[in-house]
């Protein structure tokens, strides 16, 4: 007897695989689908692992559902894809700020059009190959670190309503990517099993998001050089206008000053770039807006949590304390290069308690 049917999301690479594949040993009803977000073939795609829509992908995701012997479509979602993450990708950098595409991407296409598909199907959950776990307490949702952290995604998933956790099962939390490489290959997926991965963002070729905004932003075009200043707003030199830096960029920034510099901070209203020593990256303070939380609600009273301000870092243990709207997060002790757009998570141990986006 089916535990339930469920909606698979397939990439074509291992972790969607896998997960499909344990799915159906563990006695479910599995309809495979595949995104058209972005209509992109690149090396990258071919040669590694990648979670991306690509063209290239769709057809491998096919082929792996039909040997599993499930039925697969394909969900041509490139419009909504353009309005949400390529919109706000684009906006952001015009901003001066940093984006978070997977987060965007989560919210309003993995666990947006997808569950609109699995309700349209008549499927009882979705499923993707995340590697992150699902709690429950007290009937709310939240989201666990998977047991793998070097691959732990839960950092992407803040965004997440209760209703999206409730309908979602993602079958890799207990897994180490190691193992899922084993099971690939245990199961005749040896070449999969052995594809490297890509860090690179689905819909920008070569991770040059530079490039992708000259080829898909008017507005990109239309910024000219600015002025490179210090703290004080002394001049320092020329820049190639504002959206071509990230804060903490130090490679490229094309100006001599005798110490290694780093860009401190982008003012997106006066096309200025303020470069400063590694020091002035240090900051203890961090505002975030358009928060969510799953296992904790906010209240007047500040809380303790470990806190991450991008994908790859540790966190560091900080207070928070509600402002309004937001959320002000006063850290231990400084933490570098805080980036606006960027996203701050928060957790107890390995429980994710919720998120916002840095102002």
């Amino acid at each position: 007897m089916s535990k339930g049917k469920v909606l698979m999301a397939m990439s074509g690479g291992i972790d969607s695989t896998v997960a499909a594949m344990l799915l159906i040993e563990q006695g479910y009803e599995l309809v495979g689908v595949t995104f058209r977000s972005w209509d992109s073939i690149s090396k990258a795609c071919m040669e590694h692992e990648t979670g991306c829509c690509s063209v290239d992908s769709i057809f491998e995701a096919k082929k792996i559902a039909t040997d599993l012997g499930f039925e697969h479509q394909i969900l041509d979602i490139r419009e909504l894809f353009k309005e949400t993450v390529i919109s706000n990708f684009v906006s952001e950098y015009l901003k001066g700020r940093t984006p978070n595409p997977c987060v965007v991407c989560n919210e309003f296409i993995k666990w947006g059009a997808l569950i609109d598909k699995a309700d349209e199907l008549g499927c009882n959950y979705i499923a993707t190959g995340h590697y992150a776990k699902i709690g429950c307490e007290d009937g709310r949702y939240f989201i666990r670190k998977g047991k793998d952290l070097t691959k732990d995604q839960s950092y992407f998933l803040w965004r997440l309503s209760q209703e999206n956790l409730k309908r979602t099962l993602f079958p890799l939390g207990d897994f180490t990517k190691l193992e899922v490489r084993q099971m690939a290959a245990d199961r005749g997926y040896i070449k999969l099993s052995k594809k490297r991965e890509s860090q690179e963002i689905c819909f920008v070729p070569d991770n040059d998001y530079r490039n992708f905004l000259n080829n898909n932003s008017p507005e990109y075009l239309t910024i000219k050089p600015g002025n490179y200043i210090d703290k004080q707003g002394k001049v320092l030199g020329q820049h190639k206008g504002f959206p071509n830096y990230t804060i903490g960029q130090r490679k490229g920034l094309q100006i001599a000053l005798g110490q290694p510099m780093y860009v401190t901070h982008i003012n997106a209203a006066t096309n200025e770039v303020t470069l400063g020593t590694k020091d002035d990256l240090l900051s203890n303070i961090v505002v975030v807006s358009n928060c969510n939380f799953m296992k904790m609600q906010p209240n007047a009273k500040p809380i303790k949590a470990m806190v991450r301000i991008r994908y790859r870092s540790s966190g560091g243990s900080a207070t928070l304390e509600p402002i309004g709207d937001k959320i002000k997060i006063t850290f231990d002790n400084p933490i570098d290069s805080v980036t606006p757009g960027q996203s701050a998570v928060f957790y107890d141990n390995e429980v994710l308690l919720g998120g916002g986006f840095i102002d």
